[in-house]
């Protein structure tokens, strides 16, 4: 029986995948003249390549072999999640100046007015895991919010509410700590829509005021500083993607 034909990517494509640039800078090299492939230069970025056989070469360097990267960041609030920013606004990249890091890519998102971990890497394949809804990774979020819940309240927030044609509910949420005029709850989800506490939230008209991400998975945000990044230790990377018991539905 035949086997069948091996996948090809683009040679911009493979660049990013592959951890070393983001597909707009490889394209940028590869017009440049900078990039081999199989010891020739490629000036298209579309030049079909094969990952994991066709040797890529950049300043007489393989990149196939590119060193795996595991950052986890506290993100300031009023950051955007992307490496650059139409509109202008300061970006979660900010935070790397000088860092020496090489192209890196967030895992999941958080949105401009919200703070906490996020994750990092230039290794797809770890992150496809992260994000992959089947291994139900658990991410706990502190929010606070105006006013004070009870018990009944806490419930409908399990059971969920539809919006926008999603529903969007919690594994699990309590009450941390509550103040005069404000309440500390802690969410857990194990499935994240976009803005997914904020709407639910709104779904019952609480104000959220703030919004901080302090766990996904295994890994603990603890006491990093905010703006500040750590690498992942080996331990970390390895169990940070074992699926958990998936929510009973």
């Amino acid at each position: 029986m035949s086997q069948p034909p091996p996948t090809r990517t683009g040679l911009a494509r493979a660049m990013s995948k592959l951890g070393f640039c983001s597909r707009s800078r490889a394209t940028e090299l590869i017009r440049m003249g900078k990039v081999k492939v199989n010891l020739t230069v490629r000036k298209n970025p579309e030049f079909p390549v094969v990952l994991n056989k066709d040797v890529i070469i950049m300043d007489d360097v393989s990149i196939n072999q590119a060193p795996r990267i595991y950052v986890m960041l506290n993100k300031p609030r009023g950051l955007v999640t992307s490496a650059s920013d139409e509109l202008g606004r300061e970006t979660v990249f900010s935070c790397f100046e000088n860092s020496r890091l090489p192209h890196l890519s967030p895992v999941g998102r958080l949105d401009k007015a919200s703070e906490g971990m996020l994750l990092f890497t230039n290794d797809n394949v770890w992150a496809d895991a992260i994000t992959n809804p089947d291994t139900h990774l658990d991410k706990t979020y502190h929010v606070q919010i105006g006013g004070s819940v009870d018990a009944r309240r806490l419930e409908q927030l399990k059971r969920g509410v539809e919006d926008e044609g999603e529903h969007l509910s919690a594994k699990d949420v309590k009450i941390l700590r509550t103040g005069e005029k404000n309440t500390w709850l802690e969410f857990i989800l194990d499935e994240g829509r976009n803005r997914h506490i904020r709407r639910l939230l709104e779904a019952f008209n609480i104000e959220v005021l703030r919004l901080v991400r302090v766990k996904i998975g295994m890994l603990v945000l603890g006491d990093l500083p905010k703006g500040q990044w750590r690498e992942l230790t080996k331990y970390e990377v390895l169990k940070s993607r074992e699926p958990q018991a998936a929510k009973p539905r």
